[in-house]
């Protein structure tokens, strides 16, 4: 029997998904097809009846499907319960298992793929939408020393940040409120590199040393990155690590077995550079 998974999302053509995966199940030898399928933006609760109905056992789930996800699901992981949003779904009879992995893919590419780790850094999260909710916890589990929201509009951080207090304290603010701060970790959760725009970040945020992190990735490096090379952070990462790794997570749940991903991103490195 080879069971079906598949990733869920409008667009969907461009996603990367059905490659990691097949990979993956290539390399831990799991009996598996993984396919892409658009759903209409009025119908995934439809589109994922029909997918369980024709024995669908597993789904990942994009943009703008994942608070829709969260909603749907039966039974929650608590880290998807803390960020609000779904990105991996398990089908076991009547139930709907929803999780989400992409805080845990992002720490992962963090700490293990580039080796940086987080325990006692100062950590500056750009952004405060469903991006940044769903890796807070992560990154406040992985004992950072601060963390701080900011985003174009202060109060939306704000209460970012007052949603997760009761794991450790949290500060938020607009970008301009980062002034006169440096952080060892700036992560850009926002959706401005998708657009070419430049984020509006005052200079001295990069501590001696510090990494740069975008959640986007694509060919070349984003305009974040751009200007945090220029404003001196010693290391600049794009989100394709992230993407394999919360990918990993969701195959885990899903198989068992967690597959190796340092050969299939490099692979995926060379072809974006190609």
């Amino acid at each position: 029997m080879t069971d079906l998974y598949a990733v869920f999302g409008n667009p969907i053509a461009h996603s990367k998904s059905p490659l990691i995966h097949a990979a993956f199940a290539a390399t831990t030898a799991q009996a598996m097809r993984y396919e892409a399928r658009l759903a209409a933006v009025d119908g995934f609760k439809q589109a994922i009846s029909d997918f369980v109905a024709a024995g669908g056992k597993g789904a990942n789930v994009t943009v703008p499907f994942k608070e829709e996800a969260f909603c749907l699901s039966t039974r929650l992981s608590e880290r998807a319960a803390r960020a609000g949003a779904v990105n991996t779904l398990a089908f076991e009879g009547d139930e709907i298992f929803g999780d989400n992995t992409d805080g845990a893919g992002l720490v992962r590419d963090i700490t293990v793929n580039l080796g940086c780790a987080l325990a006692g850094k100062r950590i500056l999260l750009l952004g405060a939408g469903g991006a940044s909710r769903g890796v807070i916890a992560p990154l406040l589990t992985g004992q950072s020393a601060a963390l701080f929201i900011a985003n174009r509009t202060a109060e939306k951080a704000q209460l970012l940040a007052e949603a997760f207090a009761d794991m450790a304290p949290v500060d938020a603010g607009n970008f301009a409120k980062t002034a006169g701060n440096c952080f060892d970790v700036v992560i850009n959760a926002t959706s401005a590199s998708l657009s070419g725009e430049a984020l509006p970040l005052p200079p001295g945020i990069f501590a001696p040393g510090a990494l740069a992190y975008d959640m986007m990735y694509g060919k070349g490096e984003t305009p974040f990155l751009q200007l945090a090379r220029e404003q001196g952070a010693a290391r600049c990462a794009d989100g394709l690590g992230m993407l394999v790794e919360q990918a990993a997570e969701a195959f885990f749940l899903w198989r068992g077995v967690r597959p190796i991903t340092g050969a299939l991103l490099a692979e995926l490195r060379t072809g974006l550079a190609g």
